[in-house]
């Protein structure tokens, strides 16, 4: 469905441009995109690899054993049975990586459903969490920023932090309502 209406939004514009008499400047803003987007993805790409070996290494080292038990009792309140891979991800998250923290979550969900095919409260919330990551240093959003050229950096990140908090207190609190609904409604029939 997306491709079809990038498709129109394409044709649309090029049938614009041909009508209004820009076509030279279509042609010139659209290799210069499309050079630009080469870019911004390798600088992605570096960001991500770096980050990626970054966490692998954290992990060998045991520094996300000693994250767990530090985050322990703030894990015990959102998952029932908080799993390492949960927290790295989570981490990973925290700091602005969520292409890192795919492969991380991944693994945690797969010991969280414990060979099961029905997916548990604390995979839901999982998966939530990831969606919603509230970031303390958005690196993504830092590289695009640069890979954009912008001049204002560092300037959004009490947005970013006020938005982030808003959108996990507010998944976090969503999950535990619809799976506390969900039991009662089992339990009725």
């Amino acid at each position: 469905m997306l491709s079809a209406v990038i498709s129109v939004i394409c044709i649309l514009s090029a049938l614009w441009s041909i009508f209004a008499g820009t076509t030279a400047e279509t042609a010139a803003a659209l290799l210069d995109g499309a050079g630009r987007a080469v870019e911004v993805t390798l600088s992605l790409m570096g960001l991500m690899s770096l980050w990626s070996g970054i966490m692998a290494v954290l992990r060998e080292a045991g520094a996300i054993s000693v994250l767990k038990r530090i985050l322990n009792p703030l894990m015990r309140r959102i998952f029932k049975e908080p799993c390492e891979e949960a927290v790295a991800c989570i981490a990973a998250n925290l700091l602005g990586i969520g292409n890192a923290a795919t492969p991380l979550g991944i693994e945690a969900l797969t010991k969280m459903q414990k060979g099961s095919s029905v997916v548990t409260d604390d995979g839901i919330m999982l998966t939530v969490l990831c969606c919603s990551s509230f970031s303390i240093v958005p690196t993504t959003v830092l590289a695009l920023r640069r890979g954009a050229d912008a001049a204002v950096m560092f300037e959004l990140f009490p947005v970013i932090w006020i938005v982030g908090l808003v959108g996990t207190a507010v998944a976090v609190v969503s999950v535990k309502l619809f799976c506390f609904l969900i039991k009662i409604r089992r339990r009725g029939r």
